[in-house]
Order: structure tokens, then C-alpha cells, then sequence
């Protein structure tokens, strides 16, 4: 085939039509919960920004990693859930192609930005209990701030080169989105010419934002539970333990529900699509409204931060409402 029959069968569609459910009685109602779970988030995310950037005793390495999953968590949740509410509640399921490829990029972007950051934060505490005496050494606020950009620069090149391979796919068979966003493996398998650099792409992706960040959390854990045996008193490895204690039910929050729509739909070719949209929704929803309580109400610093906070609140309100009685 020359180049000018390829030139004329290549299609690039002005828009895409987000198919989302399919024949769901009272859909509207779970719209209507992701909407609540949007507003949890940024009402948390952007309290444990504030929390951190206010108060001086966070400014560490681990809270300016902690700041950066809040940061991720909260435009994770901006890309996806408004759009998701306006395509299906106001029925607006046409998408351009442009938007459609921007809306693909930020979701994945920020959704790759949480698990690495999880990475992270669990590289800080394998330092803190393997290498307690080295750990100011090791981690300072220079170092997190130079991971995390490197974090940011690195998942950038990785996303957008995921995205502008989207470009070259000819979509002549189909326009219809089968999820409730831009998503990646449903649009690249719509194309009719070569996907193979998209695939190539799409298994990349798994396996440096789920793969190599779980080995590696599982692996720090490994060796922070050999550390805690080392420990003689019982007293001491509980402490120790509790400091990873919201990490790890983050990571759990985080990691298992995505494990669970891959393995599902490795291990049955039958997996419904009203199944996989509705795990997959919750697995990219769920997570961000989740870390900030967890961290408020699991982290004993933030907790008593957020004490502190509110009786001076109600210290300054009871003094406000003394002057306009006198």
C-alpha cells in the first residue's frame, strides 16, 4: 500500500463519545456519590496542604511527601470526577479529540504521581527503622524535594508519550469510549491500524505505576518487619510499627483494588464492562477522599495539630463573642 492510501484511510475523529454504563437503573444516584466523594476529597487534601504549609513542625521530609500525595490526590480527583459528573449527569457524553487526550494525560498523570509517591514515603521509613542513626543524613528536605521533582519530570515524559502515541491510531471502526473517561487500553484498542507501540506503552505503564512501586513497598516492609524483630521490647516495635500504620493502609486502599480489576480481567474474559467501570471509578475515586482522613486521624502529630488548631478557633470565636456582649 504507498503513502497516499494510507493518508486517505486515516481517520482522526473530531470527537469521541464516552460510552459509560451500560442499562443501569438509578445510575444517577452513584453520580451523585462520586460527587460527594469529590467534595470530601478536596475538603481534606487541601486541610492537610493547609495543615502542612502552616505549621513549622511538618516542614520534613516526610510531610513534604506527604504534601505532594495530597497535591496528587487532589488533581487526580479534579480531572476525573467533575468531568465524569458533567459527561453523564447533564448528559454530555461527546468529547473532543483533544480533550479527550488531555483528559487521558492528567487522570494518568496524577494517578501515576500517588503510586510513585507511595514509593516514597515507603523508602522513608525503611530509613527511619532499618537506619534510625542515619536517617537525618540520608533523608533531608533537599533529597525529598529533589525525588519528588524527579518523580513529576520522569512520570511526564512517561504519560505524554503514552498520550501523542494515541495520535497515530486511525479510528475508523468506532468512536464509542467503552469507560466512563478517556481511557487508555479501551481507545487504543478501538484503532484499525498498527497499535502495537500503544501496547507496548499500555504494559509499561502497569508495570512501572503498579508493578515496581507494589515489589518495592512489599520489599521495604520486608525488611522494616526483619528490623522489628531486632527491637527487644514489645513497646518499642509497636511504636515503631505505628509510624507505618496509615502508610500501609494506604498503599492497601491504593494498590489492591486495581489488583483486583487486573486480575479479574486476566483471569475471565467475561468480566462485565458495568463491572470494570464501576471497580475502576471507585479505584481512582475512593483512594484520594480516603488518604487525607487517614492521615488526620492515624497520624498522632496531625492529630493533634488539628486539636490545636480547632480550640484556637473556638478560643478566638468565645473571646469574639465576650467583645460584642460587652
Amino acid at each position: 500500500m504507498d503513502s497516499t492510501s494510507i493518508n486517505t484511510t486515516f481517520v482522526r475523529p473530531p470527537f469521541f463519545f464516552i460510552n459509560g454504563f451500560y442499562n443501569i437503573p438509578h445510575v444517577k444516584y452513584y453520580y451523585i456519590f462520586l460527587c460527594f466523594v469529590f467534595v470530601v476529597t478536596v475538603l481534606g487534601n487541601s486541610f492537610v496542604m493547609f495543615i502542612i504549609c502552616t505549621e513549622r513542625s511538618f516542614h520534613t521530609p516526610k510531610y513534604v511527601a506527604i504534601f505532594n500525595l495530597a497535591v496528587a490526590d487532589l488533581c487526580e480527583s479534579t480531572a476525573l470526577i467533575p468531568n465524569l459528573i458533567a459527561t453523564f449527569l447533564f448528559d454530555s457524553q461527546y468529547i473532543s479529540f483533544d480533550a479527550c487526550l488531555a483528559n487521558m494525560f492528567f487522570v494518568f498523570f496524577f494517578s501515576s504521581v500517588q503510586s510513585v509517591t507511595l514509593t516514597v514515603l515507603a523508602y522513608d521509613r525503611f530509613v527511619a527503622i532499618c537506619l534510625p542513626l542515619r536517617y537525618h543524613a540520608i533523608v533531608t528536605i533537599t533529597t525529598m524535594v529533589v525525588m519528588i521533582t524527579v518523580v513529576w519530570a520522569f512520570n511526564f515524559v512517561i504519560i505524554i508519550s503514552t498520550v501523542i502515541l494515541i495520535t497515530r491510531l486511525s479510528f475508523c471502526k468506532s468512536i464509542v469510549v467503552s469507560s466512563f473517561f478517556c481511557d487508555h487500553g479501551p481507545m487504543y484498542r478501538m484503532a484499525c491500524n498498527d497499535n502495537f507501540p500503544n501496547n507496548v506503552m499500555a504494559k509499561v505503564n502497569t508495570v512501572l505505576y503498579l508493578y515496581i512501586p507494589l515489589i518495592l513497598i512489599v520489599l521495604s516492609y520486608v525488611f522494616i518487619t526483619c528490623a522489628l524483630f531486632k527491637i527487644a521490647s514489645w513497646e518499642g516495635r509497636l511504636k515503631a510499627l505505628k509510624t507505618c500504620s496509615s502508610h500501609l493502609i494506604i498503599v492497601a486502599i491504593f494498590y489492591l483494588p486495581i489488583m483486583g480489576i487486573y486480575m479479574a480481567a486476566n483471569v475471565s474474559v467475561s468480566l462485565h464492562p458495568n463491572a470494570r467501570i464501576i471497580n475502576t471509578s471507585l479505584a481512582y475515586a475512593i483512594p484520594p477522599m480516603m488518604n487525607p482522613i487517614i492521615y488526620v486521624l492515624n497520624t498522632e502529630e496531625i492529630k493533634e495539630c488539628t486539636k490545636k488548631l480547632f480550640k484556637r478557633k473556638k478560643v478566638a470565636a468565645t473571646e469574639t463573642n465576650n467583645q460584642i456582649k460587652k
